[in-house]
């Protein structure tokens, strides 16, 4: 038995790496691209792979640690999605207030890209068996941030067919929605482990 956890962990140690190295170089990409394309879907992305990065890594700490470590890392990941999805939308307000001019073709491309490697994280993590909470937040951010990408793929299309930049800002408000309703989604997670322990210890 202890030799099948020991694998266990070390099979959802490197899943994790491998997942938070492609989302280290996904957010990268979006803030260069972004900054570039003048777009904030795609700022609003790079942001929320910079925060599935963030608790990627949390994830990985809590690891080889206790149930109760685990649900704490669970619940920070939870609080920064809510954090994340504040910062998008005072991002598209600014722009919205400011004005911007998005690249709805560079908006597609990168939407394209980033939704190839969105698919090969959510393949690393559905392999992992009987997945504990940080995992299952893992899973998530991935197939939510390969639903983002096809957002902003239907708003590149938009930006280049009407010449307006409201379709960026639109999925870039929707990615922070999404965000935020993970992220309580998250903390929902953790609290029901937290009570399954409470209640297992009795």
């Amino acid at each position: 038995m202890g030799s099948m956890t020991a694998g266990k962990g070390a099979s959802e140690r490197r899943t994790l790496w491998i997942v938070l190295g492609l989302n280290v170089g996904l957010a990268m990409a979006f803030f260069a691209i972004g900054a570039f394309g003048d777009s904030s879907a795609l700022i609003a992305n790079g942001l929320d792979n910079l925060s599935d990065s963030l608790v990627y890594a949390i994830s990985l700490f809590a690891l080889s640690r206790s149930a109760k470590w685990k649900r704490g890392a669970a619940n920070v990941s939870g609080c920064l999605l809510i954090v994340f999805a504040i910062g998008i939308l005072y991002d598209a307000w600014r722009r919205y207030v400011g004005g911007s001019d998005p690249l709805g073709t560079v908006m597609i491309v990168m939407a394209l890209s980033a939704a190839a490697i969105n698919s090969v994280c959510v393949w690393l993590l559905a392999r992992l068996k009987d997945p504990d909470v940080n995992i299952r937040a893992a899973n998530t951010f991935s197939w939510n941030d390969f639903a983002a990408n096809l957002g902003i793929v239907v708003a590149g299309g938009l930006v280049a067919w009407l010449g307006t930049n409201w379709p960026d800002l639109v999925v870039g408000v929707i990615i922070a929605g999404i965000a935020a309703w993970d992220g309580v989604n998250i903390l929902r997670d953790a609290h029901g482990e937290h009570h399954k322990a409470v209640h297992t210890d009795k």
